[in-house]
């Protein structure tokens, strides 16, 4: 199911069928580095993992959305909301493969999940979370108009994050 539509891309609804492209990403050393090492390692465990954001449309209506060229449909990573009960606001998440970055297809991405957010879902506030070494989705956050608002301890995640909020 398609959710949302760029020039370049197709935002839509993970599935188990996905589930090659999952483990291919979640392996990625860049998103272990970045995210973290979310013990994926066979198509069983990836199609588990997809669990997580099939829960995610039927609780909240969001989650992590597969993204895709339009032209072909091929997948190139994920965008999506996140609602953790750790954080008082709904954040954007998203990770690509490595042969996608540096395109532009983060930003665009990212970009359009807000507005579908906020226009779908009435959600007022998108804030980010990140690695303080993260630099490429540091700038993403910033051409998505936030900024550093402080320092947070996320569960789950070693060492220090950084949450980003929208300029007031």
């Amino acid at each position: 199911m398609i959710v949302v539509e760029t020039a370049r891309l197709n935002i839509s609804h993970l599935s188990h069928d996905d589930a090659p492209f999952i483990l291919e990403l979640v392996n990625d050393p860049a998103f272990i580095a970045n995210i973290g090492d979310r013990q994926v390692r066979s198509l069983a465990d990836a199609r588990r993992y997809i669990d997580g954001p099939l829960d995610s449309y039927a609780r909240h209506g969001f989650g992590l959305f597969r993204t895709a060229l339009r032209d072909g449909d091929i997948p190139i990573g994920i965008c999506g909301l996140l609602r953790r009960d750790t954080l008082p606001d709904v954040d954007i998440g998203f990770a690509y493969l490595p042969r996608f970055r540096g395109q532009g297809y983060g930003s665009e991405a990212a970009r359009a999940v807000m507005d579908y957010g906020r226009a779908v879902h009435g959600l007022t506030r998108i804030i980010g979370v990140v690695s303080p070494t993260n630099a490429a989705s540091i700038r993403i956050l910033e051409k998505l108009g936030m900024r550093f608002e402080r320092a947070i301890d996320m569960p789950g995640y070693d060492g220090e994050t950084w949450l980003y909020a929208p300029e007031p």
